[in-house]
């Protein structure tokens, strides 16, 4: 007898060292790219770690708020070079200088949201059906009106020109629930808990360096090891 698919029983978490983080409520706002809104003094930072000892070496740090209708992010990076250069959305922006944000909501389907934005203001925002292994994104139909994200960026220390001489790039943007369905489990609410974690790349002088919240091996694509959003009231 043929053992039924682990994905018809629900996928199970693997790992009890995760990382973890209470996201907390603020009312919307305005997305800059400066992070400056007093909403953002409700939650401190949290760092990412570098996956190679011996890249560069730079610091990463991400915030996370949420709101009745979506999802608040800010990321911040030092640099010294903007290696960005694709000047349009939904290109392989990994390629070149990025953060990225995966969010796994329901922990039975092994289907998860994928976020990634350059320091030149473009996005990829796709779902990704992830068997086995086995996965490749799905780009969002009709999107538009209250589908659409909100997304800044801001550079210290240089223009935002490709490969200008920098000192580092934030990300500030905005996720609509709309855009997340049909995933499951969505919107959250105080009590909810997802998976998801948080990535940076970066491609200076033909060296790449990456950055993770949770530790995953080879692939940023290893879901199972995510960490765990939990939002909470206050």
């Amino acid at each position: 007898m043929t053992p039924p698919s682990r994905y018809a029983l629900g996928v199970h978490a693997q790992s009890s060292d995760r990382p973890r983080l209470s996201v907390m409520p603020a009312s919307d706002f305005d997305v800059t790219g400066a992070g400056e809104h007093a909403n953002w003094q409700k939650t401190e930072w949290t760092m990412l770690r570098r996956r190679q000892p011996d890249g560069h070496p730079y610091d990463t740090r991400f915030k996370m708020l949420y709101s009745q209708t979506g999802l608040y992010f800010l990321m911040d990076g030092t640099d010294r070079k903007l290696t960005a250069s694709m000047n349009e959305d939904f290109l392989d922006l990994w390629n070149e200088d990025v953060f990225e944000v995966f969010l796994w909501t329901d922990e039975r389907y092994p289907v998860y949201f994928e976020y990634e934005i350059s320091p030149l203001n473009h996005e990829l925002p796709i779902i990704v059906p992830n068997f086995g292994g086995q996965f490749l994104g799905w780009r969002p139909w009709h999107y538009e009106r209250d589908r659409l994200t909100r997304k800044a960026t801001a550079i210290t220390g240089g223009p935002k020109t490709s490969n200008a001489s920098i000192q580092g790039w934030r990300a500030e943007f905005f996720v609509p629930y709309a855009l997340l369905k049909p995933l499951q489990n969505v919107p959250p609410a105080p009590g909810t808990r997802w998976r998801a974690n948080f990535y940076r790349m970066d491609h200076d002088e033909g060296q790449r360096t990456q950055w993770e919240w949770a530790r995953v091996g080879e692939t940023f694509h290893e879901y199972e090891k995510f960490g765990e959003l939990l939002f909470v009231e206050r």
